[in-house]
């Protein structure tokens, strides 16, 4: 089943002065299944993060679509769209973005506190996951306490404690050690058996190995995309790289 239908995506900034415009995104359309885990890949410039944002409901498309589990985002209105973010999307940054004098329970609680969830479900919705992720023994240390890896764990079980409909991953292995990103890397692929759906933004072709389908984009534009089929992580690593590689000459002949 389809939980996310994105349809003929156009983004175009326009200059203060409407001198200048810019086409950030030319005509994007795909659709996530429910549970899938995609990777998306491209060069800086090429639309990922502008992308990301319309995902998000932090910015408006020019025209086109995105319907959430049933739900177009164009016609939430402003002032239900944070509440929408809370109640239906987990976000992982690459820098974490927890705040250095909450403790690591208090940051993962936060976006159930926006919603008024009593204490006592906070806590029963903690448990399960702060023990799949490991860090039970961490809740009441504040982020400079803890290593950039427990900081992303921390950062992750924020994300899964709405139950979202989708996780949002912006190159999540991006500010951690080798050592750091393969654990976070398991630890997506086990929540992503689980049944989590993932949209994971990523540089990284280790991080891409780990997901179902990758999809390529350049000028604006998903022009490619790589399904994981029953290849091993070492294989899809392979192929994804064959295939940037091939992309890259193909756009330098160009």
């Amino acid at each position: 089943m389809s939980i996310l239908e994105v349809s003929g995506i156009k983004k175009v900034y326009t200059g203060r002065f409407g001198g200048t415009r810019v086409e950030a995104l030319k005509n994007v359309s795909f659709s996530v299944e429910q549970g899938e885990f995609i990777a998306i890949m491209g060069e800086s410039g090429s639309g990922k993060t502008t992308l990301l944002n319309i995902l998000a409901a932090l910015d408006r498309p020019t025209s086109g679509s995105v319907i959430l589990d049933g739900m177009d985002l164009s016609r939430i209105k402003e002032s239900a769209i944070a509440q929408f973010r809370r109640d239906n999307l987990g976000f992982v940054f690459q820098e974490f973005n927890l705040l250095d004098t909450f403790t690591l329970e208090d940051n993962i609680f936060l976006p159930l506190v926006l919603s008024g969830t009593p204490y006592h479900e906070m806590q029963e919705r903690l448990r399960p996951i702060a023990a799949k992720l490991g860090i039970p023994g961490l809740m009441k240390k504040y982020p400079y306490e803890v290593s950039g890896g427990q900081k992303q764990r921390a950062a992750v079980a924020r994300a899964m404690i709405t139950n979202p409909k989708l996780i949002l991953a912006d190159e999540p292995t991006g500010a951690l050690d080798s050592r750091s990103s393969d654990e976070l890397l398991r630890l997506f692929a086990e929540v992503n058996i689980l049944g989590q759906t993932i949209l994971m933004v990523t540089h990284s072709v280790k991080a891409a190995s780990v997901a179902g389908r990758v999809l390529f984009i350049k000028d604006g534009e998903v022009f490619h995309q790589l399904y994981r089929g029953d290849a091993s992580d070492s294989e899809f690593y392979q192929r994804i790289a064959d295939t940037l590689t091939t992309l890259s000459t193909r756009g330098a002949e160009e």
